[in-house]
C-alpha cells in the first residue's frame, strides 16, 4: 500500500461484485474501494460497467454475487432510501428533475420541509435552497421552474438536491458533461470543499485531463472487469488510456482529405426574441457547403442549442433566411424540413432524442419508416437490415435489436440517435453536444464516421463546449456569445486563447479582434 493510500481510510468497499441481465454480463468480480475524503475515480468505455456499480452502491440495484460493505460491515442496500441511511447519495448522468416544479421542490422532494407535519414549509425549503444554490453559485431564485433551465444548470440543481442529503459518500456519474468552463471551476471548488469535510467522492467522468487534475485515486473498469486501480499520483493518461482500451493512442479522427462540394446551406439574419427582451439568437449568419465539418463554440447561453432549434423549425417566431441547396425553405415544420433534408441531434437525448420504452429498431427507424414501407405495409426485414448495418457503422454495444433502449449505456444510447439522424439520408445533419456522456472510443467512433460522411458530401454543423474537440474536427470554427457570431476562423488559422477570447466577448473579457463574420467557406478566410 502506498503512502497516498494510507492517508485516506476506506469507508465503502465492493467485494466479487458480479450483474447478470439477460443477455449480458455487466459485472465480472468486481472489487472497489471508496475513501475518505478523497475523489475516487472511475473510468471505462461505455458499456463498460461503470453505471451498474454505481446503481449497486446506491441501491438501485442489487449484485447477482457478491457484497457492499460499509465502514466494515456488510450491508443490504435495497433502494436508494436505505442508501441515504447510509450517508450515499448520487447524481445520476441522466438528470432526474420534475421540469413543472420549481427549484427548490426538485432539491427537496420526497424530503419535504413541513411546519408541525401538516403543510409544507415552502419559506424554509426556499431558504435552504438559495443557501445552496449560492454555494453552488448558481444565479437563477429557487422559484425558477426547472423547464425554464439549461441542461447545464439543471445538472447544477441535480448537485445541489445530493448535497442537502448531507451525503458523506457522493458520487457524480458524468458531473460535467453539460457545464461550462466556469461551471466546471465552480464544481471543482465545491469537491475540495468537500474532501476538506472528509467526504467520499466517487468520480465519473470521460474527460482524461479533468480526471488526473480533480482525482486522488482512479479504478479502470473494461468490459465488466477492472484492469487497473492505483493513486492518481502513479499515473498519467496514456496510462488511463490503455488501462480502458488496450492502447495508449486517443487521437480524434484523422482529416479525410477531400473537395468541398458547393454551398448546401445558407442561414441569413436568423433572429429569435428573448422572453423579457433581447434576443437568443441575435442576427446570425452562417453557410456551410457540402463536405464541409463546422464546428460552433461558445459557453453556455452562446445560443448556439437556440440556433439550432431555429434551423430546424423548433421556433415559430424565429425570423430569418434558410436556403438548402439552393432553394429557399418555406417549411417551418420540424416534418418537412427533414424531408427536406435537415436533420437535428439534440442536446437532451433521453428527453428529446429516444423513447426509451421503444426497441432500438423502433428508435432507429422512427423518422425513416417511409423508407421501409410498401403500400400499406412494413418491410420488417429491409427495416432491420437497415438497422443492423448502421449499428454496425456505429459500434453500438447491443445484445438485441429488440431490446429496450433504456438498457443500453449512455454512449451507445447516443448512438443510436446519430443513426436515427442518419438513417432519414440527410443533405445537413446538425449535432448538438454529440459527444457528450460518451468515452473516448466512442468518440473517435463517431468523429470518424462524421469524418467519412463529409467525404461523402454530407454537410455537417455541430455543437460542443469541448475546446480541444472543436480545434481538431473543425474545418471552421464560428464562435458564439450571447446570441452573436463573435468570429470565424478556419482550422488552419484559429488557436485557443483566441477562440477562448471570442466565446467570451460579452462576458466581461475583450475577445481578440476579428473580421466581421461574413457566409464565406474556409478557404476564403485570412
Amino acid at each position: 500500500m502506498s503512502a497516498a493510500s494510507q492517508d485516506h481510510e476506506i469507508v465503502l468497499s465492493v467485494r466479487n461484485a458480479t450483474k447478470v441481465y439477460p443477455g449480458t454480463q455487466a459485472l465480472k468480480g468486481v472489487d472497489f474501494d471508496v475513501r475518505k475524503g478523497a475523489v475516487n475515480v472511475l473510468v471505462g468505455e461505455n458499456g463498460a460497467g461503470k453505471s451498474t456499480l454505481m446503481k449497486i452502491i446506491a441501491g438501485v440495484e442489487q449484485p447477482t454475487t457478491g457484497e457492499v460493505i460499509v465502514n466494515g460491515e456488510p450491508v443490504t442496500l435495497s433502494g436508494t432510501a436505505d442508501a441515504a441511511r447510509y450517508g450515499i447519495g448520487i447524481v445520476f448522468q441522466e438528470l432526474n428533475l420534475f421540469p413543472n416544479m420549481t427549484i427548490a421542490e426538485n432539491i427537496f422532494i420526497g424530503r419535504e420541509k413541513t411546519r408541525l407535519g401538516i403543510d409544507i414549509d415552502k419559506q424554509a425549503q426556499a431558504k435552504a435552497a438559495s443557501a445552496l444554490l449560492r454555494r453552488l453559485e448558481h444565479s437563477n431564485a429557487p422559484d425558477t421552474p426547472v423547464a425554464d433551465l439549461r441542461i447545464g444548470e439543471q445538472q447544477i440543481v441535480e448537485i445541489a438536491k445530493a448535497l442537502s442529503q448531507d451525503a458523506r459518500i457522493l458520487i457524480l456519474d458524468e458531473p460535467t458533461s453539460a457545464l461550462s468552463a466556469a461551471e466546471v471551476e465552480i464544481l471543482f471548488g465545491v469537491i475540495t470543499e468537500l474532501k476538506a469535510q472528509g467526504v467520499a467522492i466517487v468520480y465519473i467522468s470521460h474527460r482524461l485531463e479533468e480526471l488526473v487534475r480533480i482525482g486522488d485515486y482512479i479504478t479502470v473498469l473494461r468490459d465488466g472487469r477492472i484492469t487497473g486501480a492505483q493513486p492518481m499520483t502513479d499515473v498519467d493518461v496514456p496510462w488511463i488510456v490503455r488501462a480502458m482500451i488496450g492502447s495508449a493512442s486517443k487521437d480524434f479522427a484523422k482529416t479525410v482529405d477531400h473537395a468541398y462540394g458547393g454551398e448546401v446551406l445558407s442561414v441569413e439574419d436568423m433572429t429569435l426574441p428573448r422572453k423579457g427582451g433581447g434576443f437568443a439568437v441575435d442576427h446570425v449568419s452562417l453557410s456551410l457547403r457540402a463536405g464541409e465539418i463546422v464546428g460552433i463554440y461558445g459557453l453556455m447561453g452562446a445560443g448556439r442549442t437556440e440556433l439550432f432549434d431555429c434551423i430546424i423549425g423548433r421556433e415559430p417566431l424565429a425570423t430569418g433566411r434558410i436556403v438548402l441547396d439552393g432553394k429557399e425553405l418555406h417549411d417551418k415544420t420540424i416534418h418537412g424540413r427533414i424531408q427536406r433534408g435537415i436533420t437535428l441531434i439534440p442536446e437532451d437525448r433521453k428527453a428529446e432524442g429516444l423513447v426509451q420504452i421503444l426497441s432500438v429498431t423502433e428508435n432507429m427507424t422512427m423518422s425513416s419508416l417511409a423508407a421501409f414501407t410498401k403500400l400499406f405495409h412494413l418491410d420488417v426485414k429491409a427495416e432491420r437490415g437497415a438497422v443492423r448495418e448502421f449499428v454496425r457503422k456505429l459500434a453500438v454495444k447491443v445484445s438485441s435489436l429488440d431490446n429496450p433502449v433504456s438498457s443500453l449505456s449512455g454512449g451507445n444510447q447516443q448512438k443510436i440517435v446519430i443513426g436515427k439522424a442518419l438513417m432519414t439520408g440527410p443533405k445537413v445533419l446538425l449535432m448538438d453536444e454529440p459527444s457528450r456522456g460518451i468515452d473516448i472510443g466512442a468518440k473517435a467512433e463517431i468523429f470518424r464516421v462524421m469524418r467519412e460522411l463529409a467525404a461523402q458530401g454530407l454537410g455537417i454543423l455541430f455543437v460542443t463546449s469541448d475546446l480541444e474537440e472543436v480545434m481538431e474536427l473543425s474545418d471552421r470554427i464560428i464562435v458564439m456569445s450571447n446570441g452573436r457570431v463573435t468570429g470565424e476562423r478556419s482550422r488552419d488559422g484559429a488557436t485557443e486563447p483566441e477562440i477562448v477570447a471570442l466565446s467570451a466577448a460579452g462576458h466581461g473579457l475583450s475577445p481578440a479582434p476579428t473580421k466581421s463574420v461574413s457566409s464565406r467557406p474556409a478557404g476564403e478566410l485570412h
